[in-house]
């Protein structure tokens, strides 16, 4: 799983193999969080909940969306893997750059993999800001680094 992806966009945009991977690797990363593997210490992808006061809360508040989704779409995703959520965590501030660079990479699988699902989504991508999950949120400001701001957050 050398490609492990935490996506910051929202899971929805995500067709039915996006999303059985994220949910796969999010319980992977998980476990790396928790100390239970030897593989994947130092995966990039887990920085942003390293840098969390409770890394094990995030990743287990991310996975409580990634499982909400595959509710919404009838999957039977197991609640009982997620070691603990808790939905009043503040946001991780992710850029807005990082969220078109990920739903373009979305795109260009999709324009693979899933033809209409790729029409639907790339007039959206130029018609609006990229979207974002439901607990990202993606904020830049020049000179000061990443930094809260009404503006960029997604509904």
């Amino acid at each position: 799983m050398s490609g492990l992806r935490l996506w910051s966009i929202s899971p929805s945009y995500l067709d039915a193999r996006g999303l059985l991977a994220l949910w796969r690797e999010a319980l992977l990363a998980q476990k790396v969080l928790m100390g239970l593997t030897r593989g994947y210490t130092r995966h990039p992808q887990l920085e942003r909940f390293r840098r969390t006061s409770d890394p094990v809360l995030y990743i287990g508040t991310y996975l409580y969306y990634v499982y909400l989704e595959g509710r919404r779409r009838g999957y039977d995703f197991n609640l009982g893997k997620i070691v603990r959520y808790d939905l009043g965590l503040p946001r991780v501030p992710v850029t807005s750059g990082q969220v078109r660079y990920e739903f373009q990479h979305l795109l260009n699988k999709l324009r693979a993999r899933d033809l209409a699902r790729y029409e639907a989504l790339k007039g959206e991508a130029r018609s609006r800001f990229t979207p974002c999950s439901t607990w990202w949120r993606a904020t830049w400001s020049h000179g000061r680094g990443l930094r809260p701001s009404a503006s960029a957050v997604c509904p």
